[in-house]
C-alpha cells in the first residue's frame, strides 16, 4: 500500500481538546480516520516547531488518503498537509524509466 506523511498544526479548537483530552485521544482520533479509509497508521509523534504532529500512515490508494485529510480537516482542529512517500526501491524502478 502506499505510505504518506500528515504533518499538522492544532488550531485554538485543537488546541483546547488536546490539553482536556490528552495526546493519546488525538492520535486516537487520527488512527480511527486511517482505518475507516481501509489503511493502518505506522507512527505518530508530536514535535516542537512549525508542525504540531506527524504521521506515517498507509492506505490503499491516494482518493483514500485524501478521505484521511478531508476528514481530519473537516474537524476544525487541524490544519495540515498530505505528503506521499516513495521507498527507495519505488525510486530505483523511476529512475529506471528516465528517457535521455
Amino acid at each position: 500500500m502506499p505510505k504518506y506523511l500528515f504533518q499538522g498544526s492544532f488550531t485554538e479548537k485543537g488546541l483546547e481538546g488536546l490539553t482536556k483530552e490528552g495526546g493519546s485521544r488525538r492520535r486516537e482520533a487520527v488512527e480511527k480516520a486511517i482505518r475507516a479509509s481501509g489503511g493502518s497508521l505506522e507512527t505518530f509523534y508530536f514535535c516542537f516547531g512549525g508542525d504540531d504532529f506527524a504521521a506515517i500512515f498507509e492506505t490503499p490508494s491516494s482518493a483514500d488518503a485524501a478521505a484521511v485529510a478531508l476528514a481530519v480537516g473537516a474537524g476544525g482542529a487541524v490544519k495540515g498537509r498530505t505528503t506521499v512517500l516513495i521507498a527507495a526501491e519505488e525510486m530505483d524502478q523511476a529512475t529506471g524509466k528516465v528517457v535521455d
